[in-house]
C-alpha cells in the first residue's frame, strides 16, 4: 500500500480538499500514478505560508504516519503566481526525510488552464515537466472546474 501525504498552498488554507480527495479516490491527475495500487492518505496540511515554513516540519509527522510520498498539491502550480519554492521543496523533502515528492494532486481545472495559457506560465520545458501528472484532456479539466 502506498501511503501519501499532501501539502497544499497556504493561500488555499480553507480548502476542504474535495478535488484532491476525489482525484485520489478515482486515481485521476497525479494519483493516476497509483492505478491498481491501494493508497492511504496519512497527512494533509498547508505549507504554512510563504516561504513554506511548514514544509520543514510537516513531512516528519507524515513519515511517522507511514508516508512513502508527499504530493505538493495542484494549487501550488495553478495559483497566481505559482509557488516560487517548488524546486526547493522538491529537493528538501527527499534530502531531509527520504520521501519521494510528486508535484500535483488533482487535474488542473480548465479555468486555471486557460488563464495560465494566456499568461504563458507553463510554456517552458521545466513547467511542462512539473505539470505532466496533472495536465489532462480538456474534458477532464472541465470536470474539475
Amino acid at each position: 500500500m502506498k501511503k501519501i501525504g499532501i501539502i497544499i498552498c497556504n493561500r488555499y488554507h480553507t480548502c476542504a480538499g474535495g478535488k484532491c480527495l476525489r482525484a485520489m479516490r478515482n486515481r485521476e491527475g497525479a494519483f493516476s500514478l497509483y492505478k491498481g495500487e491501494e493508497i492511504d492518505l496519512v497527512g494533509f496540511t498547508t505549507c504554512g505560508g510563504c516561504p513554506g515554513g511548514n514544509v520543514e516540519y510537516a513531512p516528519a509527522e507524515m513519515k511517522k504516519n507511514g508516508a512513502d510520498v508527499i504530493h505538493l498539491a495542484t494549487g501550488l502550480v495553478v495559483g497566481y503566481p505559482p509557488c516560487p519554492r517548488l524546486k526547493a521543496f522538491c529537493s528538501y523533502i527527499p534530502a531531509k526525510y527520504g520521501l519521494d515528492v510528486v508535484i500535483g494532486t488533482h487535474p488542473i481545472p480548465q479555468n486555471y488552464y486557460l488563464t495560465h495559457e494566456k499568461l504563458g506560465t507553463w510554456q517552458t520545458d521545466k513547467w511542462q515537466d512539473r505539470i505532466k501528472h496533472v495536465l489532462p484532456s480538456e474534458e477532464m479539466r472541465l470536470a474539475y472546474d
